[in-house]
């Protein structure tokens, strides 16, 4: 009867077509005494060279998903229902011990392309509609034997089979900007998946913080991709009774230990057989989340908790482990029937490709950023007081000209810098998710991502020189226009540069916010405008700064060394000047030279950096 009702749910909430009739190439799952292991200090912190306490994280865990089967992990939170998970999709590294394989065989490129991971959190970006979001991510993941066209229609039979027609052209939204609700986010999430028509599907959480239909609806929709030959596994917390019956097995953990494995319709008479039953009719997913925190009555106390769930092992032990483990061994011959030995690329794009699809996403989810109305009022208000301030100033007053200048290097350090700074922070989850999924180089990313910004980071230092030159009594000269345009343009980039490297060394947007201020003021105050007599030891730093550079080029853009102005009585030198004679108007070249090495220099700090940090591991 359960199951009777269940299918009828099923046709009721599907008023939509399947996009894939069958999975590629199905896909069972085994894993047989999976085991992972953590080091740990007292603190909670790996440290190299002090004795460290080994925490065992999953404790022996058995058991096998088949092609049309969906398995649900239930557990109470810490029980490793998510470190389990990973290790299956094959995200898990460090000490895992047992074996997991894939129709007989270890995790693979191939595989990796043949599986679909939905993490917990919808990682996506706020600023994309949800057709843009889909379409990006099937022009990035699906192979060239299908043409862009194609891709396009898949991506609109995505949306029509998880009900996402009526929000499609709506943004994404995040923290700051209204968009779709939790649960279209979340189909959203899962759509990214299903593009791949993969054989094998994991899901964390996939139903949290939703309400009871739109959970039903996400539930519904997976068990039909089951049906249809993929093997999922999916965690779930507290799942009504309509979800816990859609469940082909069942595996519950408690503390990283198995209590059970097997299917969800025989898991309250197992229980029951080893004394422990329900009061009460109630949710089976409650009555086992209860048991698997050791709680059977309200007035147990921690040590009887402890009690019943080493009961419960025990009784797992000794009626399932030994049963369950011939079953599994027993699949190899039929997993090996579904094993494909072709060898796919390890990549479904071209460089060229990855790095076009990246440059239009970049560009679109930025530009909302960039040219915000918060932005651009900030920087139009602070050009005309700028402008208003050194109103006509001439030569005559060469002290506050000298000032203008300098104020050009500190504001066009400090803003691309903090633009710059948080980009990799804020963007290391999607970089985590996308990379592991295998959809596109680092390099590519990269190159899309400086690529991108280069026309958008420069349209307001040009709004501002533009506004503020022409008020400020500077040459009136479309040569020193454009020189001192040029010489603030590239302080920009390079400023960015920088903010691109220590973002991506500190991965902390606080840590790099706090490094980057102290950097930036250290260069500043080296710059040859605050100190003119700065003592030897430390005196190196201005060779480092790229504040001194633009400082020195933004002069040679005004003034040569024969230009004169009125001292009191008399006609003096420019060049004599007591502020320009410390930074001196030669080595305009070399300053030029200076600055072109930190513009490469310092995104080659924040690639490298990129790589190091993990964020390419697979």
């Amino acid at each position: 009867m359960a199951d009777f009702d269940i299918e009828s749910q099923i046709k009721d909430d599907s008023k939509h077509t399947s996009l894939f009739k069958k999975a590629n190439s199905p896909v069972s799952l085994k894993f047989e005494d999976v085991t992972y292991k953590v080091n740990i200090t007292k603190e909670g912190i790996i440290r190299k060279g002090i004795k460290v306490e080994e925490k065992t994280i999953l404790k022996g865990i058995t058991g096998a998903v088949l092609p049309g089967e969906m398995l649900a992990m239930l557990g109470p939170s810490g029980s490793g229902k998510t470190t389990l998970l990973t290790a299956l999709g094959g995200k898990l590294g460090g000490k895992l011990e047992g074996n997991i394989t894939y129709n007989g065989k270890p995790f693979s490129n191939s595989m990796k392309r043949n599986t679909g991971f939905v993490t917990q959190d919808d990682v996506l970006y706020p600023n994309l509609t949800v057709n843009e979001t889909l379409i990006f991510t099937a022009l990035l993941r699906l192979p060239n034997t299908l043409t862009k066209e194609d891709k396009i229609m898949l991506t609109e039979s995505v949306i029509t089979q998880l009900g996402l027609t009526r929000c499609k052209d709506s943004i994404i939204g995040g923290p700051f900007r209204r968009g779709v609700s939790g649960g279209e986010r979340k189909r959203v999430s899962i759509g990214q998946e299903l593009l791949i028509n993969p054989s094998l599907l994991f899901l964390d959480e996939p139903t949290s913080g939703l309400d009871s239909t739109t959970a039903q609806r996400i539930v519904s929709t997976v068990w039909e991709q089951a049906k249809g030959g993929r093997t999922i596994v999916m965690t779930i917390h507290q799942p009504s009774s309509r979800l816990f019956y859609m469940f082909d097995k069942v595996l519950l953990l408690s503390e990283g230990n198995p209590l059970y494995f097997g299917k969800g319709s025989e898991v309250m008479d197992h229980f029951s057989s080893i004394g422990y039953a329900p009061s009460v009719a109630m949710n089976p997913s409650d009555f086992l989340l209860d048991l698997a925190s050791g709680v059977t009555s309200s007035e147990e106390t921690q040590e009887e908790q402890a009690l019943v769930k080493q009961a419960l092992v025990s009784g797992y032990k000794s009626n399932l482990a030994d049963k369950l483990k011939a079953e599994v061994k027993a699949i190899d011959s039929y997993s090996q029937d579904g094993s494909s030995s072709k060898k796919m690329p390890k990549w479904a794009t071209t460089w060229f490709q990855q790095f076009s699809v990246l440059f239009t996403r970049g560009v679109k989810q930025r530009k909302h950023e960039t040219f915000s109305t918060l932005k651009i009022f900030q920087v139009v208000a602070c050009a005309f007081i700028a402008g208003a301030i050194w109103w006509k100033s001439d030569t005559s007053h060469l002290q506050d000209q000298i000032g203008l200048l300098f104020f050009y290097t500190g504001f066009w350090g400090f803003f691309p810098l903090f633009n710059a700074i948080f980009q990799f922070p804020q963007e290391r989850k999607m970089l985590e998710k996308e990379r592991s999924s295998g959809m596109y180089r680092l390099s590519s990313y990269f190159m899309a991502y400086t690529m991108g910004d280069l026309p958008m980071e420069l349209v307001l230092p040009t709004v501002f020189i533009i506004i503020t030159y022409w008020m400020t009594g500077l040459k009136p000269t479309a040569l020193n226009f454009f020189h001192t345009l040029s010489v603030v343009l590239l302080n920009v980039l390079v400023s960015q540069g920088l903010g691109l490297a220590l973002g991506a060394m500190v991965m902390n947007q606080k840590s790099a916010t706090i490094l980057g201020s102290v950097t930036m003021m250290t260069f500043q105050l080296a710059g040859g405008y605050y100190v003119t007599h700065v003592p030897v030891f430390i005196k190196w730093v201005k060779y480092l700064s790229l504040s001194q550079y633009t400082y020195k080029l933004l002069l040679g853009s005004q003034y040569e060394p024969g230009d004169k102005y009125v001292c009191g009585k008399h006609v003096c030198s420019v060049a004599e000047f007591p502020s320009i004679k410390l930074v001196g108007l030669d080595g305009q070249v070399v300053s030029a030279v200076a600055l072109c090495v930190m513009l490469v220099g310092y995104r080659l700090v924040a690639y490298i950096s990129l790589m190091r940090i993990g964020v390419t591991k697979k």
